[in-house]
């Protein structure tokens, strides 16, 4: 009878360690004995902290991407861009000295804007600043001369449908949230093409405005006729909008060279630390490496790519290797939808139960606040023990909402989800316009970002069971 216990429990063994707590015949950790293991990690999250905000690797992440943006520049979806960004980032990865650095391809849409302008032609000569937005289909090459409409809402385009035909349909809405008012970028087109409209042309999405249009992905529908569509500033939306109010009949024209090619491979870019004890199980720490074709991409998503980079490096400079592997991902084409990670989610979901948890950083790397979570409430005490570590820099917040565009398609299916959570008072300024330039990026709060980043996800790869779920 012990020979056959001896047995039972060798058996059982490899599969409870490093398991979440959900098994009654595993020894369950109280959470008590849990705090306890996370408190000792207090000496590591000061190294870590300590080497990127004050030792050798300070700036680090933020020089990386300043010679990243200027040599590269833009990198939309489908472009020779961001296909040179990817060679670049598999160069420095194996340099780098990290594990495993691979691509894994995918296929990615590929949308050129060409050549685009707006002219108000009445009651005066004004050229329009606009962005046309990602998969419009071109005017005719002479454009499109039309009477302008303004609305503030999907309703009152409705309302007024039958004074929309032949017109170009400018929406002034007002900016209540990013999640909000985005409604009118992405379906703007559609709902214009309802009623008959020829155009559309969107007040940006924005909490503040310099008179620079912000583009963006649209969706047209099959059983709508397809109009050309496209962003305009937040000051000529007013001012056509103070215009049409005194009754003033407004003119404009609009020419877009926008064109659709066939999806071509892209890839993800993939890089590792190889955990030391339980390697099958990984931490995934991501940003997306693709922008739009406008700025250079520093703050959406570079920031977050490589801050996500330096979490590897801090941990290798640092001579650590957790239980755990903590996987990079680079995702390529978020901007028109998070399609590489849709891709990378269907290639790897087979393996689920060993994704631990899926973080990334896509809201900008300014001062950083906390961490946003999407989980059980159990994982989400252990979260909260974990940003305890992160006292010495007063970051230890713990938000809702943990998922991303690319790491949704995980937290929708039960493996939680954390993302950066940081001061983005200014993110929507510069929000997929020109202006997103390293001019809008600051090497010290990089480096915070970064401290968190790497302090959360080390823990959660090191401790010795997974976050329950």
């Amino acid at each position: 009878m012990k020979f056959l216990f001896l047995i039972v429990f060798i058996y059982l063994l490899p599969q409870c360690t490093g398991k979440p707590l959900i098994r009654d015949d595993c020894h369950q950790h109280t959470f008590e004995e849990i705090k306890r293991e996370i408190a000792g990690y207090s000496d590591i999250a000061k190294a870590i902290i300590n080497l990127a905000v004050n030792g050798n690797a300070q700036n680090r992440s933020y020089e990386r991407l300043a010679n990243f943006v200027d040599t590269i520049g833009p990198r939309l979806s489908g472009s020779k861009n961001l296909e040179m960004a990817i060679k670049y980032m598999f160069r420095v990865l194996q340099e780098d000295g990290v594990e495993n650095v691979h691509l894994e391809p995918v296929k990615v849409p590929h949308w050129e804007r060409g050549e685009e302008s707006a002219m108000m032609l009445a009651p005066r000569n004004h050229s329009i600043a606009i962005l046309g937005l990602g998969s419009s289909v071109a005017t005719p090459p002479e454009g499109i001369t039309a009477e302008v409409l303004v609305v503030t809402s999907f309703d009152e385009l409705h309302k007024r449908s039958q004074d929309a035909k032949g017109k170009i349909v400018v929406y002034n809405q007002p900016f209540v949230s990013y999640e909000e008012t985005v409604k009118y970028r992405l379906l703007g087109a559609v709902e214009a093409g309802k009623v008959g409209a020829v155009a559309s042309l969107i007040r940006s999405i924005a909490s503040f405005s310099i008179n620079s249009p912000h583009t963006g992905w649209q969706r047209y529908q099959s059983d709508v006729p397809k109009i050309p569509t496209a962003c305009i500033s937040v000051e000529d939306a007013e001012m056509m909008a103070r215009m049409s109010s005194r009754g003033t009949r407004i003119v404009v024209t609009l020419k877009m060279g926008a064109k659709t090619y066939t999806d071509i491979v892209s890839f993800n870019t993939v890089a590792e630390i190889v955990g030391s004890k339980y390697p099958e199980q990984v931490v995934v720490v991501s940003g997306h490496l693709d922008s739009w074709d406008v700025g250079q991409g520093a703050m959406d998503d570079g920031g977050g790519a490589f801050i996500s980079w330096e979490a590897l490096s801090l941990i290798k400079d640092l001579g650590l290797r957790p239980k755990r592997t903590l996987r990079l991902v680079l995702w390529t084409a978020e901007e028109p939808g998070g399609v590489g990670a849709e891709q990378y989610y269907q290639l790897h979901k087979g393996n689920i139960s060993n994704f631990d948890i899926v973080m990334e950083s896509d809201s900008g790397t300014f001062m950083p606040m906390g961490l946003a979570f999407t989980g059980s409430d159990k994982a989400r005490a252990i979260l909260k023990e974990i940003m305890q570590l992160l006292q010495p820099i007063n970051v230890t917040n713990i938000y809702e909402n943990g998922g991303e565009t690319d790491t949704d398609y995980w937290v929708r299916n039960g493996v939680p989800g954390a993302s950066l959570r940081d001061d983005i008072s200014k993110y929507f300024w510069f929000h997929h316009t020109q202006g997103d330039t390293m001019t809008v990026q600051d090497p010290s709060q990089m480096n915070l970002c970064a401290a968190v980043w790497t302090v959360v996800s080390y823990v959660i790869a090191d401790i010795e069971e997974m976050l329950p779920r």
